[in-house]
């Protein structure tokens, strides 16, 4: 059965680190939805507004805790585990995770309490935790949560997808603490049609950039040029860089700190 297969079949669905703006993926949740009655948690730091009608349930968390929502998602859902990780769970700072991923555990205790009737729970791993500094204790937290709970894994990337079954390697680190993403940050995103950078008024606002504008995105060593425009829908201080699919620009982790600069005429 094929990714998209399965998520069709499912009744409870968690999608985690993607954004869900793949047209085939996108349309097998709503699928799910209409015809399964499936519950389906959105867990992101950005919101999609074209998903609200048909997520169950938002999960915002801060951007580059995806280590910690892993243990999060291992504690609510992982049963009958062996000792040594029990162990681990037992020594979690739940409290502290939480508040430094803004991701809270009365959250995850609704998402455990929403899936307790499904048949098929399904679990979507997306690209955001490819190039993530801490991607192997991730690799381990995710393949614990698949022998231990009965999820269904939905890897999105390839090569993550193969470490994650491959892991026999469950000797897990402690959780390193979250470092702070402050001021304005883009997530790259690949569109094949658009090359904008979509913003929030609040971004717009404090880049003191306007609807319309050229500007030139500069992280690090790296400048780019874009044309700004403002989505009323989005919010917060995260923007949507739109890439081509050949473009070899702000590799790595998928989030980068930026400061947009407007460019002169």
């Amino acid at each position: 059965m094929n990714k998209i297969e399965l998520i069709l079949k499912s009744d409870f669905i968690i999608s985690f680190g993607t954004f869900v703006e793949e047209k085939d993926l996108k349309d097998s949740i709503i699928k799910a939805v209409e015809t399964n009655s499936a519950k389906f948690i959105y867990m992101h730091p950005i919101d999609n507004f074209n998903l609200k009608p048909f997520y169950s349930q938002l999960i915002k968390y801060e951007v580059g805790s995806e280590e910690g929502i892993s243990a999060l998602l291992l504690n609510s859902f992982a049963s009958n585990c062996d000792e040594k990780i029990k162990n681990f769970l037992e020594d979690l700072d739940l409290g502290y995770i939480s508040a430094e991923s803004s991701a809270g555990e009365e959250e995850f205790e609704e998402a455990f309490e929403n899936s307790q009737e499904a048949k098929v729970k399904t679990l979507i791993v997306g690209n955001d935790l490819v190039n993530h500094e801490r991607v192997e204790n991730i690799v381990k937290l995710l393949a614990i949560l698949k022998k231990y709970s009965d999820f269904n894994l939905v890897v999105l990337n390839e090569e993550l997808g193969q470490k994650i079954n491959s892991c026999t390697d469950f000797d897990l680190e402690e959780l390193e603490e979250l470092k702070s993403f402050n001021g304005t940050l883009v997530y790259k995103l690949v569109d094949e049609q658009n090359d904008e950078l979509i913003t929030s008024q609040t971004f717009a606002n404090i880049a003191k950039v306007s609807n319309g504008n050229e500007v030139f995105v500069i992280s690090k060593n790296e400048k780019i040029k874009r044309v700004l425009r403002i989505d009323e829908n989005l919010h917060g201080t995260i923007a949507i860089l739109k890439t081509k699919i050949n473009e070899d620009i702000f590799n790595g982790y998928i989030y980068k700190q930026v400061k947009i600069e407007k460019v002169e005429a």
